[in-house]
């Protein structure tokens, strides 16, 4: 290490450079070696991968996504269709049709429509895939430099393979994960930004060995660099790397910090160097990214199962009536002995074998083709509907709602869970400053100065990293004013700890500054001040320079007291111009009050005020300082060198801890953590709806808390269960389970039961666990605890039914999960965020969603049911990979809520009326069977049973799957209960189903045997004959006529296209019987028009018409009659009353409003939360910092103002 130079910082174990811990590198042999500048040599090895087949072990960096390609798009996509049970079924009747023997009607008839739905899946899935091929063809040629003998060469990130040396250049993205070599930055260290792989947009830094640093300075060095690491194997784990150097003989351990990981984004260093370990993917973040699967909604899953059924049924009848086939043809021969001639080919099983399969054929058109193609035609317009809806649009971006996937939209309206990303997704990933109190005066108050003229600020002008122009968000002419007069004392250390005691870097861009921070709440913090006129002009070593309302200031820097997670604070002591040292202090409330010299009602109104915040959700900091005297000085600066030293970190805590007492407060700030517009109105309506909302992030644990209050996940009526508890909570639900302990008490005391580890019902509870112990539980089970250890779960563990018992653990923490009103997961990896929503799938069977705007959301979207991508900050990964793509969260409410429900509504209603329709219309097919010998022999017309799926009724069913709705939009956001239903698949299921069939099926039946009663002797006095094709013309008019008014009685929402559709069916069916009936046709084709004027005679015929009446009064009247007795009898569903209660109510005023009111009394400092360990020890050993020329200082906003600034030296990234 390098020595302080009296500067107080500290590095963790190992991260200094040659600081080597024995352990690590040496866990374990590593199997994966690369070695730089040796193509060759890696291209000797392969691996197996499916039986005998090898592939290159170290894989080249070119991705491809999409499933198909030109050779495999016509086969697997084939296979794929053929996996569902319907086209198999359409499959086995085409076969049966070409058998001359039996077929029923051309065996070409069947194949074209199934052709046309083939199609059009196969057409969507090749547009989906053609954008992936897209998306994978620009990320495959972005160009980079490769070294390439002696000199680097541009070529594309496809070209990249294990063992090249990579340079880049600013704002750059990293192709492969790289070990960094060396940088132009001082002491070779590097800035990224990781919104790629974890969400986070500030900065982080990875630094080279000293020994890369100091050896390859030029590219003849690099060519020459025949380094060979020996690391891990390709893994998921986003966090962890463990391998070493080997270099001249001598070896140098490596961790994550040496590591540019593919997707970061090189930062603010001009250029870098690295040697490629893994490619393509072999990198962390596509080992993260998960496979695409083809995902079906739980309707779709449900229509497999019930063409199954129905198959097998069908099978069923065709054999009972082929039974009764045999025993009438033996029957009717042994009665009828003189026709024995007509018989003496075909013997009774003969005939029993062929009515077997001609009523197979004959019942097929009972799963109507033509309704899976309807079905894809209703998916496609709804889709339309989602892309179409304005109140899902952002105008800000130009950014409408887009329903990447057509075949989901059922599925939105029920969703059980929803696993959502934080930053970028809930919060726009933007840190502000709105609220502070200073010596007893709270200074952006709700109300204050509003209205008023803002003035503007000295500091105006410079420009923040994220935006080209960043104002002052609490617009506080108070606070400006008295800044700009500078006589309060307490207001200007305030301001002057804001512009001092931070590690915000900063570099000039022309005649602006751009701050670089390591947390988004430090650079609020210096923004705030630089617009309040303190402001942040550069660095050295051991000096920082302000301009304070425009007069230069440096301050020589005595120490830093870098923050930990610990300490949770950060302090910088300084000498001012005058010579007096003093110490700023910032950090949580709760380490920074109980080091006050004193308590007075100054402390007391602050702390009041710190309340007030935290009930806004409002991430809260204290501020305080201390002259320090030059003795106190001396006395603590002798005792530094010693507790600087290595393993030495008591003795550096307690150092910190004696300077930092005795400290004066000088206020508090409030920082907003700034959510999207809508998240806490649309997470209210969602729980309302009774979803559930999980937050997964990779951020600290108290940052994602913060948000949680802040978007009203959280409340302060919930228990928090933390990992103690979880871990008591899983171990005393293992035991129990596994009679370990007959004794335990632990989980009766913390009201669970024995069985479930559920909270009590009677208390809300909200779990909080960490990727940490997430992995103990997802990978093996373990739940470690340092205590009282679990040695005796881990012994069973290692059991051989480990697996068991870890599933065991598994289901007891998705039970205690699931129980709890809200979970948020902190420090997940992206593959850790897929496996979560696998976990809660596969123990409870429910409905997911994953919502996410980055590519470490990538995986969760590709694992839910139905993924969400947000156009967000963090490029357009997860919007590629998504089913639906919004704008902003709250657009969520509706999507669900709205076009959701609708969506399941008018799915579940399209299904129930299409099979009731076919049901009515063609079950009397079995009917006439009895009554025709069961001689298969069809009732109706050819052209009937061809016109009546696609014209006679489809239009009616059409319209319900397109336009029905029970209440407004509006009217289902004020009401969300009314989702309930769709979780609950209330509309569609096997109940459902059954009482369609039955309805379906006595309506058939009334049909036909009043038909059939009317006409068994003869028709006395009327012009039709009682014949067959009267008979089939009757029945088939009573049933399409008793359809049709079900499907009026049944349309809650009538538009004109409802109307112009019942009238166009009955125009169809007019409009055919006379075309296909007409006397013309039948002389042409005598086979194929076999039924002349038989409609035109049966219904011009009055005593047809009144058949054909009675018919329909009798199919109607049960139907009125269950409606009316459900509302005498008040019997009405819940989703019945609240569509009544809703109808009833008046229109919302607003459509979003808060259901709870908003607060916490917990305080909260989100500074300490979110900021990043480490920088300080950079800063102060220099390490970080490059000393320039002298140069003017850049220009503030009113340089009038301000005296001549000489020039000085300054530093910056």
């Amino acid at each position: 290490m390098e020595p302080r130079q009296g500067l107080m910082s500290w590095d963790p174990p190992g991260r200094a450079w040659g600081c080597f811990r024995p352990d690590e590198g040496r866990r374990r042999p590593f199997s994966w070696e690369v070695r730089a500048n040796d193509r060759s040599y890696h291209k000797q090895f392969k691996k197996k991968f499916a039986f005998c087949l090898t592939r290159e072990k170290y894989s080249g960096n070119a991705i491809k996504t999409a499933k198909y390609n030109i050779f495999t798009f016509l086969p697997l996509n084939l296979y794929e269709q053929f996996h569902r049970m319907a086209n198999l079924y359409f499959l086995f009747v085409i076969l049966l049709q070409t058998i001359p023997e039996i077929s029923t009607l051309p065996w070409y008839t069947l194949l074209f429509p199934l052709s046309i739905l083939l199609c059009i899946r196969g057409l969507r899935d090749l547009i989906h895939d053609i954008g992936r091929h897209q998306s994978d063809r620009k990320i495959n040629s972005r160009p980079c430099e490769i070294l390439s003998g002696k000199r680097f060469l541009w070529q594309q990130w496809s070209h990249i393979c294990v063992g090249d040396i990579v340079r880049l250049r600013k704002d750059s993205f990293v192709p492969a994960d790289m070990l960094l070599l060396c940088s132009s930055e001082p002491s070779s260290l590097c800035y990224v930004e990781t919104a790629e792989i974890d969400g986070e947009t500030n900065l982080k830094f990875r630094q080279a060995l000293l020994v890369t640093h100091q050896e390859l300075g030029s590219e003849e060095s690099l060519a020459a660099f025949d380094g060979r690491v020996s690391c891990e194997e390709p893994s998921s784990r986003m966090h962890s790397f463990t391998g070493s150097l080997e270099w001249r003989g001598q070896s140098f351990p490596l961790d994550s910090e040496r590591i540019l990981l593919r997707g970061c984004r090189l930062r603010n260093t001009d250029l870098c160097y690295g040697l490629v370990l893994y490619a393509g993917f072999d990198s962390k973040i596509m080992r993260n990214c998960g496979k695409i699967q083809r995902k079906k909604t739980k309707l779709e899953r449900l229509l497999d199962r019930l063409v199954v059924i129905i198959f097998l049924v069908l099978l069923l009848t065709s054999l009972c009536l082929a039974l009764a086939s045999g025993f009438w043809a033996k029957t009717f021969q042994m009665d009828h002995s003189y026709l024995s001639a007509l018989y003496k080919h075909t013997t009774p099983a003969q005939q029993a074998f062929f009515s077997f399969w001609g009523f197979t054929i004959l019942l097929s058109i009972i799963i109507p083709m033509s309704m899976y193609i309807t079905f894809e035609f209703v998916y496609l317009v709804n889709s339309f509907f989602i892309n179409w809806d304005l109140e899902m649009y952002y105008p800000v971006k130009d950014i409408p709602a887009q329903a990447r996937s057509t075949s989901l939209n059922d599925q939105l309206g029920q969703i059980e869970y929803i696993f959502s990303d934080k930053t970028g997704t809930l919060t726009q990933n933007v840190m502000t400053f709105k609220k502070c109190c200073i010596n007893g005066t709270i200074y952006g108050a709700p109300g204050a100065d509003r209205g008023q003229e803002t003035k503007q600020p000295l500091g105006l002008g410079l420009t923040c990293r994220q935006q080209e122009e960043k104002k002052l968000d609490f617009c506080n002419v108070t606070l400006l004013e008295a800044a700009q007069q500078d006589t309060d004392p307490v207001l200007r250390e305030f301001l002057r700890l804001l512009a001092l005691c931070h590690t915000v870097m900063v570099e000039e861009k022309g005649d602006q500054l751009v701050y670089q921070a390591a947390s988004p709440d430090e650079e609020a913090l210096v923004l705030a001040a630089r617009d309040l006129g303190y402001v942040f002009l550069g660095r050295t070593q051991d000096t920082i320079t302000i301009s304070e309302l425009g007069v230069r200031r440096t301050y020589k820097v005595l120490a830093m007291l870098d923050f930990s997670s610990d300490r949770r604070r950060m302090s910088v002591l300084v000498r001012d111009p005058q010579g007096t040292i003093r110490l700023y202090t910032k950090g949580a409330d709760t380490v920074i009050l109980e080091r006050l010299q004193r308590r007075g009602p100054r402390e007391t109104f602050t702390e009041m005020a710190l309340d007030h915040f935290a009930r806004e959700t409002l991430r809260t900091l204290c501020l305080a300082s201390k002259e320090v005297s030059e003795e106190e000085y001396s006395s603590w600066s002798r005792r530094q060198p010693q507790a600087l030293l290595p393993d030495r970190a008591p003795e550096l805590h307690r150092l910190q801890e004696e300077m930092e007492q005795d400290l004066q407060l000088l206020g508090a700030t409030a920082i907003e953590d700034k959510l999207q517009d809508g998240v806490p109105e649309t997470i209210q309506l969602l729980k309302l709806g009774n979803i559930k909302v999980w937050v997964l992030t990779g951020d600290k644990q108290e940052t994602a808390m913060n948000i949680g209050y802040a978007c009203k996940l959280l409340t302060d009526d919930m228990e928090i269960l933390e990992e103690r508890e979880i871990s008591d909570i899983l171990q005393a639900y293992w035991e129990s389970n596994n009679n370990l302990s007959s004794t335990r008490e632990a989980f009766c005391s913390a009201n669970h039961s024995p069985q479930h580890p559920e909270p009590s019902c009677h208390k809300k509870r909200a779990l909080i666990i960490s990727g940490d112990l997430l992995d103990k539980i997802l990978q093996t089970g373990e739940v470690l605890k340092e205590q009282g250890s679990l040695r005796r779960w881990l012994a069973a563990c290692r059991a051989p039914g480990s697996q068991e018992q870890g599933s065991l653990v598994e289901k007891a923490f998705v039970d205690l999960a699931t129980s709890c009103q809200a979970v948020i997961c902190c420090r997940v990896t992206p593959k850790q965020k897929a496996l979560i929503v696998q976990l809660v799938k596969k123990h409870k069977n429910v409905t997911t969603l994953a919502v996410g705007d980055g590519a470490n959301d990538v995986n969760m979207i590709k694992t839910a049911d139905i993924g969400v991508g947000i156009s967000g900050l963090e490029g357009l990964q997860a919007v590629q990979c998504s089913d639906y793509a919004l704008a902003q969260f709250c657009f969520l409410q509706r999507l669900l809520l709205v076009h959701g429900r609708w969506g399941y509504l008018r799915v579940c209603k399209f299904l129930r009326c299409f099979f009731y329709k076919t049901f009515a219309g063609l079950m009397a097919q079995v009917w006439f069977a009895f009554h025709s010998g069961f001689t298969a022999q069809p009732l109706y017309e050819g052209w009937f049973l061809a016109l009546y799926n696609i014209f006679y009724t489809a239009y009616p069913v059409l319209s319900m799957g397109l336009l029905e709705q029970d209440v407004s939009a509006k009217k289902s956001l004020e009401f969300p209960e009314l989702y309930m239903i769709g979780q609950q698949d209330e509309l569609f299921n096997y109940r459902v189903f059954g009482v369609t069939f039955l309805h379906g099926a006595s309506t058939s039946l009334a049909s036909f045997y009043i038909a059939l009663w009317a006409f068994q002797d003869h028709v006395g006095g009327s012009k039709a004959v009682g014949d067959y094709e009267t008979f089939a013309v009757t029945v088939g008019t009573s049933a399409l006529l008793s359809v049709l008014v079900e499907f009026i009685l049944d349309t809650k929402f009538w538009t004109v296209l409802s109307f112009l559709m019942v009238t166009a069916s009955l125009l169809f069916f007019c409009l055919f019987s006379f075309l296909t009936q007409s006397v013309d046709a039948f002389r042409i084709a005598p086979a194929v028009f076999s039924f002349p004027d038989a409609s035109q005679n049966a219904l011009t015929d009055p005593y047809v018409l009144l058949v054909v009446l009675l018919s329909l009064v009798v199919n109607t009247i049960p139907s009125l009659t269950i409606q009316l007795y459900h509302s005498m009898a008040c019997k009405a569903t819940m989703q019945q009353k609240i569509c009544l209660k809703a109808k009833r109510a008046p229109e919302p005023s607003v459509e979003l409003r808060a259901h709870i009111p908003r607060g916490s009394a917990r305080r909260r400092s989100g500074y300490a939360f979110s900021h990043q360990e480490g920088y300080a020890g950079l800063i102060t050993r220099g390490h970080s910092l490059r000393t320039r020329a002298a140069r003017s200082t850049p220009q503030l906003l009113h340089p009038a103002t301000a005296p001549p600034v000489p020039p000085f030296p300054t530093a910056s990234l």
